[in-house]
């Protein structure tokens, strides 16, 4: 059974930074692309960052230049470090696995960030 368990949320202030990780069960994340998402308050749940098995990584836009998002494959593990967080950054965030040949999903249980003054 594919487990995904994320960690690192948290409140903190506008400008602050925080670093989610996300450690799979078993290798997963070499079979499965690995991504961050997150839904905010009354929001629909978007991607925040992907990334390849060569290291490779894309952002959406509103992230770019402040998130970062990194792998260590001997922990099964992904990264998201978040600076210069603002208020919109606000959601639920979590971890993701997608096997494209069988266009599934298997999902963490999310961890909250709230970056309030």
């Amino acid at each position: 059974q594919v487990q995904l368990v994320e960690s690192g949320g948290g409140l903190v202030q506008p400008g602050g930074s925080l670093e989610l990780s996300c450690v799979a069960s078993g290798r997963i994340f070499s079979i499965c692309a690995p991504g961050w998402y997150r839904q905010g308050p009354g929001k629909q749940r978007e991607l925040v960052a992907t990334i390849s098995n060569n290291g490779s990584t894309n952002y959406a836009d509103s992230v770019k230049g402040r998130f970062t998002m990194s792998r260590d494959n001997a922990k099964n593990t992904i990264y998201l470090q978040m600076n210069s967080l603002k208020p919109e950054d606000t959601a639920v965030y979590y971890c993701n696995a997608h096997r494209a040949v069988s266009n599934l999903d298997f999902w963490g249980q999310g961890t909250q960030v709230t970056v309030s003054s």
